[in-house]
């Protein structure tokens, strides 16, 4: 018995030699494989009932963070959404829940907050403190993160001093701030019955898909920017 393992002895360990070669082989291909592959960034969407996708029969699917995520998977990149939007949110609320939400770690982050303030009446001083206290959470937890803002604009039903004062603090915090701008969310939506529910405040299925297109005018580029996957 010895003698015939010692005379398979070299067929045994050319074998075993050669079965190290190709581990060595697939290892080194999925190692290779892991450095290209991109890792998954986040692009996460803070804001109120817009955000939220509110009276979508899917939000899930509907909402236009849901279709920026079609839009980025359409393209292979990768990017995931993350809806953080709440229903009746204001600018007080969110600054509320800013660091909760910051748990989620962010790469972009999204701002659209600010038109229940509007809608209350609130001093649009006060919106832009609340904002940029947001913003401040948001440098401080992710220094890197990329930033967009979303403009909104009042009905002139609210008097056009507060709405031209209402207006000019989203350019306001962009330029202060240096991020991108939606200059409106709802640019092509407001006001048109065909793309709005009943309440003509809140986009239908059409209306969300308009304004995923707004966003992604904005968006696209930023996540094109680190080509490096």
């Amino acid at each position: 018995m010895e003698e015939a393992i010692k005379k398979g002895a070299p067929w045994a360990l050319a074998l075993i030699g050669r079965a190290a070669a190709v581990l060595a082989i697939a290892l080194g291909a999925l190692l290779h494989a892991s450095a290209q592959s991109p890792a998954t960034r986040t692009i996460v969407f803070f804001g109120d009932s817009l955000t939220a996708g509110y009276g979508l029969s899917d939000p899930g699917t509907q909402s236009y963070p849901a279709q920026i995520q079609r839009k980025i998977d359409a393209e292979h990149l990768p990017w995931r959404v993350v809806n953080a939007g709440l229903s009746g949110e204001t600018s007080a609320g969110g600054l509320r829940r800013i660091d909760w939400v910051l748990n989620q770690e962010a790469d972009i982050f999204f701002l659209e907050l600010g038109a229940n303030d509007g809608l209350r009446g609130t001093a649009t001083d006060v919106t832009r403190a609340n904002l940029q206290a947001i913003l401040d959470h948001v440098h401080l937890k992710y220094p890197a993160a990329r930033i967009v803002i979303a403009g909104m604009r009042m009905p002139p039903n609210m008097g056009q001093e507060y709405t031209d004062s209402f207006q000019a603090v989203f350019p306001a915090l962009a330029k202060k701030n240096r991020t991108a701008l939606v200059p409106f969310l709802l640019e092509g939506v407001a006001e048109n019955p065909k793309l709005n529910q009943g309440d003509g405040m809140h986009p239908n299925p059409e209306g969300a898909a308009l304004v995923a297109d707004n966003v992604w005018k904005v968006i696209r580029p930023l996540l094109l920017v680190d080509r490096s996957y």
